[in-house]
C-alpha cells in the first residue's frame, strides 16, 4: 500500500496541483490529509475542492477549525488573524458544514494521523522538540505517527532513547516508534520553498518526504491581489 500524505496546504492551489501531479506517477494507492487546507492562501474553496476529489481522508487542523468559528484565534498572530477572517467570508456554509464534521485523529493498521500533538489533539499543540515529542509518545498506539502544523518536515525516533533526524527518507525498523512531521504542501517553512509531501510505502516500510516546485510567484502575486496580508505571499517565496 502506498499513501499519498499532504499537510497544510493553506488555500495555495498552485502548490496543490504541482503536488497532486506528482503523485500521479508514484502509484498512490490512497491519499491521507492532516489538515490546515484553509487560511493565508488565495484559494480556499478550490484547495478544499480539489483535496474532496481525491476520496482523501481527511483530519482537521486549527486553521480549518478557526475558520467556520470552532476555535477561537485569540492566540493567533495579526496576520493569521486576518487570513481567518478573509478566509470566513470566502468558504460556502457547505465548505463550512463539511469541515465542521472532521475528526482530530485517525487509526490505521500501523499508524496514526493527527495534525499537531497527539495529546490533547483538540489543543493544536506542537511537536518541535523532543520533549514535546514525549507527550505524543506516550499516546501513541501505532509504530508510526504522521503530523503537520508546523511546517517543517522532522522526524522523532523513540527507542532506548528519543532522537531526531531531517532524513528525507525514513526506514522503519521494528522495536522503534516514529513521529513524522511530512512538511507543508502549501507553506514551507523550513528555509526550502518547495511544497512538501510524502509518500508512505508499507510493504517497504519507507516514508519518503518529497518535495516539488511550484509556481511560487502566482501563488504570491493572487494572494497580494486579494487584499490578503503580504507577508503571507513573501513568506512563500523564502520558504520561512
Amino acid at each position: 500500500m502506498r499513501y499519498g500524505i499532504i499537510s497544510d496546504t493553506h488555500s495555495n492551489i498552485e502548490a496543490l496541483i504541482a503536488v497532486l501531479k506528482f503523485f500521479e506517477d508514484q502509484s498512490i494507492d490512497k491519499y491521507l490529509c492532516l489538515g490546515d487546507m484553509v487560511g493565508y492562501g488565495s484559494d480556499p474553496s478550490p484547495c478544499l475542492e480539489m483535496i474532496r476529489g481525491l476520496d482523501c481522508d481527511i483530519i482537521a487542523g486549527n486553521h480549518d477549525f478557526a475558520a467556520i468559528d470552532k476555535l477561537s484565534i485569540d492566540y493567533f498572530n495579526i496576520f493569521a488573524k486576518e487570513s481567518t477572517i478573509w478566509t470566513q467570508d470566502h468558504l460556502t456554509k457547505e465548505e463550512k458544514d463539511f469541515i465542521g464534521k472532521l475528526p482530530l485523529v485517525l487509526d490505521y493498521t500501523n499508524f496514526t494521523i493527527v495534525h499537531g500533538s497527539l495529546y490533547m489533539p483538540d489543543a493544536f499543540g506542537y511537536v518541535q522538540t523532543m520533549i514535546d515529542a514525549l507527550y505524543s509518545f506516550r499516546e501513541m498506539k501505532k509504530q508510526v505517527l504522521f503530523i503537520g502544523h508546523s511546517h517543517v518536515p522532522i522526524t522523532f525516533v523513540e527507542d532506548a532513547s528519543i532522537s531526531f533526524s531531517v532524513d528525507d527518507t525514513i526506514r522503519l525498523e521494528d522495536g522503534k516508534r516514529y513521529i513524522i512531521n511530512v512538511g507543508s504542501t502549501g507553506q514551507p517553512r523550513d528555509e526550502d520553498p518547495r511544497a512538501s509531501c510524502a509518500i508512505y510505502d508499507t510493504d517497504l516500510g519507507i516514508v519518503r518526504i518529497c518535495r516539488v516546485e511550484y509556481d511560487i510567484l502566482t501563488a504570491a502575486e493572487k494572494i497580494v491581489d486579494a487584499g490578503l496580508p503580504i507577508i503571507n505571499a513573501e513568506r512563500l517565496k523564502i520558504g520561512r
